[in-house]
């Protein structure tokens, strides 16, 4: 009797599989059947397309290639050294153009840049961001034209720049400042312990140094406070963090295998919405803030501060309004958290590799001291509207992209002719 109860309970369950199964297979035919008609269409019409890596399996298609022991940026090297400068790939069931050279980016995010104004559709961007309400995650529409025009005035433009100089220059004084007690600390300790060797150098975490300095200073323009300065919710807010930019760049089965979706492999839905959840919790606290503080000096009869951040802004411009289908608050929450996420890590990572990059060419990083000697001087601080002319010796322009870059930057790419006769399509 207890076998037959468990093949009567486990046949639902098999049937079920047998019929998911059935309806994938057919979703994947229909699609490369759909894709396969499309090329030859194009083909047709005469049109040139970029051409194809080879090495694809079927179903995986170049998926098993960046999964390996190698850096996916190596890989992609590789393949550009064997292909050339542009060439597709497919993640899954999803195409990709990749693109290496510096001429090739410039055309695509100038010439045609509304082309790929647009990021790719993928789990982690749709729960991470409110649904796709941060501008730098929504698609090319009305709603991320407006946001984009409201950041650029408000946050990008000179003259906000220039009423925050004081804001970059606090953060950065009072960074090196710590570093300086830091150093007459360990050399008291040094002198005054005998059996101690003496502390001629202190070694910095630079990483961690320009990475506090960004996060303050973004944190200081867009919601009034320095990121330490809530001991309450610091870690908890600087935990979040931290999971959404590991999340929002990790590439899960079900980009690539969308009808995968619904297994979950991995558990990484579950930790995007975990994650969301906790950031979302922390920047709500810091919009209540805001507006009971303006309830507060409305009350009081105050005046309007000069001096606003970037959040007191926006609750100024949107008031109730919805755009989109998205309420005024979704859309504070989510662009504040744009900046600061857009601000801190990139900018890290950018400096650290410029430090490095330096640190292993002795020519260039004694040149660069020379320069900054000369334009500078070794008795006054860096100006912080004054023109610095950076040009003459090595040149401090950034042209090669970071491998975090090569790999974060990614686009979806409209149907749209390249300057190279290449038809572009995804």
């Amino acid at each position: 009797m207890e076998e037959l109860a468990h093949h009567s309970l486990s046949a639902p369950i098999i049937l079920t599989t047998v019929f998911a199964l059935c309806i994938s297979l057919l979703y994947i035919t229909s699609l490369i059947t759909r894709k396969g008609d499309d090329t030859k269409k194009r083909l047709a019409r005469g049109m040139k397309t970029a051409p194809d890596a080879g090495g694809s399996w079927p179903l995986l298609s170049h998926l098993h290639l960046l999964g390996g022991p190698l850096p996916a940026h190596l890989v992609l090297a590789q393949m550009a050294d064997k292909h050339g400068p542009i060439f597709t790939i497919r993640l899954g069931l999803r195409g990709a153009v990749v693109v290496n050279t510096w001429e090739l980016a410039k055309e695509c995010l100038t010439a045609n840049d509304r082309a790929f104004a647009t990021r790719p559709r993928t789990m982690g961007s749709e729960i991470l961001t409110y649904k796709y309400a941060m501008v730098g995650f929504s698609p090319y529409s009305p709603y991320w034209r407006h946001l984009r025009r409201i950041s650029t005035l408000e946050l990008l433009s000179n003259h906000r720049i220039s009423l925050l100089r004081q804001v970059r220059e606090f953060e950065v004084l009072a960074s090196v400042r710590d570093i300086y007690q830091e150093y007459r600390k360990k050399n008291t300790i040094s002198t005054s312990d005998s059996r101690a060797e003496p502390a001629s150098s202190l070694l910095v975490d630079m990483k961690r140094w320009f990475g506090n300095i960004t996060v303050n200073i973004m944190f200081k323009m867009i919601v009034g406070k320095r990121f330490n300065d809530d001991d309450e919710g610091d870690e908890e807010a600087r935990k979040a963090l931290r999971d959404w930019i590991e999340l929002i760049g990790r590439f899960v089965v079900s980009d690539g295998l969308p009808f995968l979706r619904w297994l979950d492999l991995g558990g990484h839905e579950k930790a995007m919405k975990r994650t969301a959840k906790e950031l979302d919790r922390v920047v709500q606290r810091w919009l209540d803030e805001h507006k009971a503080r303006r309830n507060s000096d409305r009350e009081a009869g105050g005046a309007v501060k000069s001096e606003q951040d970037f959040m007191d802004v926006l609750l100024s411009i949107l008031g109730d309004a919805e755009i989109s289908s998205y309420d005024s608050d979704t859309i504070n929450k989510a662009t504040c958290m744009a900046m600061i996420l857009a601000g801190t890590d990139t900018t890290t990572v950018t400096m650290t590799w410029a430090v490095s990059l330096l640190l292993n060419n002795k020519e260039a990083l004694k040149k660069v001291q020379q320069e900054l000697d000369g334009q500078i001087g070794k008795d006054r601080q860096a100006p912080g509207d004054e023109a610095i002319d950076m040009e003459e010796a090595i040149g401090l322009t950034n042209l090669k992209a970071s491998p975090l870059e090569v790999l974060i930057f990614t686009f979806t790419i409209r149907l749209q002719a390249d300057g190279r006769g290449h038809l572009i399509y995804i």
